[in-house]
C-alpha cells in the first residue's frame, strides 16, 4: 500500500438540468454532510441550459453560501459536457459527482471517500446493488443496467456491480488525467472504461439509493441505454484514454519481443548494480530487475505505485521517485552506487538534457556507465513526437558531444531499429499518426526476429541511437575541447 496521501478540499460536482424543485434541497443536504476531519468543501454547480428557474435558484444559493460556485452552459449540452465544465472549474484535490435530484444520499460521502483517504484507491464507485436498502423501481431499467455493467466488465476486465452509478469519487489528479469526451449519459461507460485502461486503483462501496420515477423527473431513457452499448465498445478500444506517453507505453506491452530486443541490445554494458531512470510502466524493467541489485525510478507516483504492487516481494529491488529536473533527487544514485545508469527513450523529453548528464556525472561513482537510447534524426520529427513531449530527435554526434561536455567518456555508439525508420516515416511523418496502436505493435513484435537480423546488415542509421558513456576512474574537470575528445574516443572504439 502506498503512503496515506493528504487531501485538503473536496469538490462536489453537480450537473443540473431543469431541477428547480430539487436543487436547493440537494445543496442543503450536501452542505449538511460532516466531512472527514481536515477536509474543506466546494460545491461546483453547472446549469446545463435549463428552461426553468434552475439558474436563478443556483445564483441565489451561490450568493447565500460562499462554498457554492455556479456556472452556466450556453445551451443544453448534456450531463457529460456539464461535468467536463465542472472539472475545469473545480479547485479541490478530491472529487465526487452528485446528481441534483437527490436520488443519491450525500451522507454516503465519508464511505465513498474512505478508500481514497486510506491510500488504497484513486477511484471509488458507489454501488446501488450491494447490501443497502433501496427503493423498489423498474425491473427492465434494472435489468438493462446490469446487462450494461456486465458487458462493460467483460470488455474492461473489471468486476463492478454498478457501472452506471452517479456516485463516483476520484483523486483530482487521476480525474484530470483522463480525457473525457461524452456529452450525455455516455459519460458513465466512458469513465468505467478509461479508469480501467489507466489501471487506476479502483474500489466499490455500497450506497443508499432513492430512485425517481419518470413522473418525478427521471431523464435517462431507453435511447440512452442503446447509446451506452455503443459507448462501451467505443471507449474500450479508443486510444484517447490518457496522455500520449502512457498510451504508447501500454501499446509497447503488446510487443514483448521488441522490448526484449531493446534490453538485450544494451545488456552487455549494464553490470550487476543497475539504476533505471524513467521506468514508466516497467516494459524494460521486467528484464533489468533480474540483475543483482536494481534501483527503478520515475517522477510519476502512479507508475511507481503500480510497480511496487507488482514486484513488492522482490528483495533485490528498490523503487524510488526521481525527477530528472531536480538536482537533489540524484543523490539517491550516490547512495546506491550503480555499475550503470540506463534510461531508454527518456532524455528527449527533458528540455535541459545537458543538466541531466552533468547531474549524473556528479553523483555516480567512478567507472559507472551511462547507457542512453534516444530517437534519432530531426528529419523524422513529427506530430507524434510533439504529442509524446519530445523536445528533439538527436543529430549525428549530438548526444556524444553532450556526454563529453559533462565529463563522460564515450565508449560506444550504435543505431537501433533500422527498419523502424520506414514505418515511422510512413505512419507518423507522412500519415500524421499521433499514437501507436496496439495492433501495430503486435505485428511489429511478431516481425522483431527479422528486424534484429536486418539491423546487423543494413548500412543505414536507425530510428534510435544508443550511446554508452562512462565516468572515468580519475576525473578532475570536463575536457576543454569536447568535439576533439568525442572524435578521438569514437575512433578508438571502432578500431
Amino acid at each position: 500500500m502506498s503512503p496515506t496521501p493528504t487531501f485538503r478540499k473536496l469538490s462536489i460536482l453537480v450537473a443540473a438540468y431543469n431541477e428547480e424543485e430539487t436543487l436547493a434541497d440537494c445543496l442543503q443536504a450536501v452542505r449538511a454532510v460532516t466531512l472527514p476531519a481536515g477536509l474543506e468543501r466546494e460545491i461546483v454547480v453547472v446549469n446545463d441550459g435549463s428552461r426553468d428557474r434552475t439558474w436563478e435558484i443556483a445564483q441565489q444559493l451561490a450568493a447565500d453560501y460562499p462554498d457554492v460556485r455556479v456556472f452556466q452552459q450556453p445551451q443544453n449540452m448534456g450531463k457529460g459536457a456539464a461535468l467536463r465544465r465542472a472539472i475545469q472549474e473545480m479547485s479541490g484535490d478530491l472529487v465526487i459527482f452528485q446528481d441534483a435530484d437527490l436520488e443519491y444520499e450525500p451522507q454516503d460521502y465519508p464511505r465513498m471517500l474512505r478508500p481514497i483517504l486510506e491510500g488504497k484507491a484513486e477511484v471509488v464507485f458507489g454501488s446501488r446493488f450491494t447490501g443497502e436498502e433501496r427503493k423498489v423501481l423498474y425491473f427492465w431499467h434494472t435489468l438493462a443496467n446490469r446487462f450494461l455493467t456486465l458487458l462493460s466488465n467483460m470488455l474492461n476486465d473489471t468486476n463492478f456491480t454498478d457501472m452506471e452509478t452517479c456516485y463516483k469519487a476520484f483523486t483530482a489528479a487521476s480525474l484530470r488525467a483522463i480525457p473525457l469526451e461524452s456529452d450525455r449519459f455516455g459519460i458513465e461507460p466512458e469513465i468505467a472504461a478509461k479508469v480501467a485502461r489507466n489501471r487506476l486503483r479502483m474500489f466499490e462501496v455500497p450506497i443508499n439509493y432513492n430512485g425517481r420515477s419518470y413522473d418525478e423527473g427521471k431523464k435517462i431513457t431507453w435511447r440512452d441505454g442503446l447509446a451506452a452499448l455503443w459507448f462501451i465498445f467505443k471507449y474500450r478500444f479508443s486510444s484517447n484514454y490518457s496522455d500520449a506517453g502512457k498510451v504508447t507505453l501500454d501499446a509497447l506491452e503488446q510487443a514483448p519481443q521488441f522490448n526484449l530486443w531493446m534490453y538485450e541490445s544494451v545488456k552487455p554494458w549494464l553490470g550487476d548494480r543497475v539504476a533505471e531512470l524513467g521506468v514508466g510502466r516497467g516494459n524494460l524493467s521486467r528484464h533489468i530487475r533480474l540483475h543483482g541489485q536494481v534501483l527503478l525510478t520515475d517522477y510519476r507516483i502512479d507508475y511507481l505505485t503500480e510497480l511496487k504492487g507488482k514486484w513488492a516481494t522482490q528483495k533485490n529491488l528498490q523503487i524510488g521517485k526521481l525527477d530528472m529536473t531536480e538536482r537533489g533527487d540524484y543523490e539517491q544514485l550516490r547512495a546506491f552506487a550503480p555499475d550503470s545508469v540506463v534510461f531508454l527513450n527518456v532524455l528527449e523529453h527533458l528540455e535541459d538534457d545537458r543538466a541531466v548528464l552533468r547531474n549524473l556525472f556528479e553523483t555516480v561513482p567512478a567507472g559507472c556507465r551511462i547507457v542512453v537510447l534516444v530517437p534519432y534524426n530531426m528529419k523524422l520529427y513529427s506530430e507524434f513526437d510533439k504529442a509524446l513531449g519530445h523536445f528533439r530527435r538527436y543529430a549525428k554526434g549530438e548526444l556524444e558531444g553532450k556526454m563529453n561536455e559533462a565529463g563522460l567518456e564515450v565508449e560506444k555508439q550504435f543505431f537501433f531499429n533500422k527498419v523502424g525508420v520506414w514505418a515511422w516515416y510512413v505512419a507518423n511523418t507522412l500519415g500524421g499518426q499521433k499514437a501507436l496502436k496496439p495492433w501495430q505493435l503486435r505485428i511489429y513484435g511478431i516481425l522483431t526476429p527479422i528486424f534484429r537480423v536486418l539491423d546487423g546488415i543494413l548500412p543505414t542509421s536507425g530510428l534510435s541511437t544508443v550511446v554508452i558513456g562512462r565516468k572515468a576512474a580519475a576525473t578532475s574537470a570536463p575536457p576543454s575541447d569536447p568535439a576533439s575528445q568525442v572524435a578521438e574516443q569514437l575512433s578508438t572504439s571502432s578500431r
